[in-house]
């Protein structure tokens, strides 16, 4: 599992008909501190996350292996959208506060 936050969205209106009705969204990869980096990832969204929210994301075969995206040709997923996350004993980001 690896940690992104929400930048934008993709939409392609020609795609396989077993990609209809999935939300892609384009993600900015971020490091154990929540940090930014470089990287960015489309992801189809399973959990219904929005603009701005920090998430985890599974890639490769795993990102196949939810209800949204079983038998689907998908490579990245998003599954969660985090709440907090504390790195030890550090608050390393609070989506409470993050508002």
């Amino acid at each position: 599992m690896l940690l992104g936050k929400v930048v934008g969205t993709l939409v392609a209106t020609r795609k396989e008909p077993s990609l209809e009705g999935i939300k892609f969204l384009v993600l900015r990869q971020l490091d154990i501190d929540a940090a930014e980096t470089r990287g960015y990832r489309v992801a189809a969204d399973a959990v219904g996350a929005g603009l701005g929210e920090v998430v985890l994301y599974a890639t490769g075969s795993s990102a196949r292996m939810t209800r949204v995206t079983d038998q689907r040709p998908c490579d990245g997923v998003i599954m969660a959208i985090v709440d907090q996350l504390e790195v030890d004993g550090e608050m390393k980001y609070d989506k409470a506060e993050a508002g």
